[in-house]
């Protein structure tokens, strides 16, 4: 379980970190992608997240690498914003349940509440239900942990059939999927994401959408027809928000993020809104908070 933190009114259950100088992102090239190469720390991000609203996060890793985990985990003991923390192992090899168990037993270890793997990077589509992937996600619903899943569309059918051949375990499916939203096509992402949704042990983030859609021109309508579909297959209890900050930054400020979001659920009742800004994440991740939640705090439109 998790340490207290205090209730938040919003929770932001995706966002990254890193500082280059540590250890580089070699996913970030090219000049689209150059405002990403620098350092963003929880200190940058802070300032940021306390003015929309947000007083607690959920630090997901962004590279491969055994070492980024630990180091996550330390930030979260350190600092009041961070209330969990989704790392990485390798979920193919043999020792995958020793490998969670240390990280459990280091410093932090208390923060780590999911695992993901780069899946959206895998040459074979069904990938996650390979025989030794199924046995590494058997060990992270062992040790009590969610799964996070970062796939494209073609991905989706074999995440569906990982879930369904695991009903222990919590899927939790990152930025909705990855709609094609500058298509404007729903297709197939749509059918592939309600097969999904049909399974009781998933749960969907909305998070990462404006970066799925066109960077310069989106408008919250361009989106809406995705959070309609995602929150209609789902249900607001199984649906949570996620800034997927600093990436966000390429189509939009973080309070801009927060302020869409919730114009995307401005129709839910106040209780379905709670849900997704804060219920959802607190239930799915085990998350423990104290005293009584906050208003949900209308970000400045950026």
């Amino acid at each position: 379980m998790t340490v207290p933190h205090p209730r938040p009114g919003i929770v932001d259950a995706h966002h990254h970190v890193w500082q280059l100088s540590v250890r580089d992102q070699d996913w970030i090239t090219g000049p689209e992608l150059a405002p990403l190469r620098r350092d963003f720390t929880l200190a940058d991000l802070a300032p940021e997240a306390r003015a929309a609203g947000v007083s607690a996060t959920v630090l997901v890793q962004t590279i491969t690498v055994p070492e980024e985990t630990p180091e996550f985990l330390e930030l979260a003991a350190d600092n009041d914003l961070v209330a969990g923390v989704v790392g990485w192992t390798d979920l193919t090899a043999p020792d995958v349940a020793d490998s969670l168990a240390w990280l459990r037993a280091g410093l932090g270890g208390e923060y780590l509440v999911g695992i993901r793997h780069q899946v959206q990077g895998e040459p074979d589509p069904r990938w996650l239900v390979r025989p030794d992937v199924l046995r590494g996600l058997t060990a992270v619903a062992e040790a009590g942990l969610v799964y996070d899943l970062v796939v494209k569309p073609h991905q989706l059918r074999a995440a569906a059939e990982a879930a369904a051949r695991l009903p222990q375990l919590t899927c939790v499916l990152d930025h909705a999927g990855k709609p094609p939203i500058v298509s404007g096509d729903s297709a197939p992402w749509a059918e592939e994401v309600r097969w999904f949704a049909a399974l009781p042990n998933t749960v969907c983030k909305l998070s990462g959408l404006v970066t799925e859609a066109d960077w310069g021109t989106w408008t919250v309508e361009d989106l809406k027809p995705y959070t309609d579909t995602v929150l209609d297959a789902f249900g607001p209890e199984r649906v949570m928000f996620g800034s997927d900050w600093p990436v966000c930054r390429l189509a939009a400020s973080y309070g801009h993020v927060v302020d869409t979001a919730q114009k995307l659920t401005a129709w839910l009742t106040p209780s379905e809104r709670h849900e997704v800004f804060a219920g959802t994440a607190e239930r799915t991740y085990g998350l423990t908070f104290t005293g009584l939640p906050g208003p949900l705090q209308e970000a400045p439109c950026a």
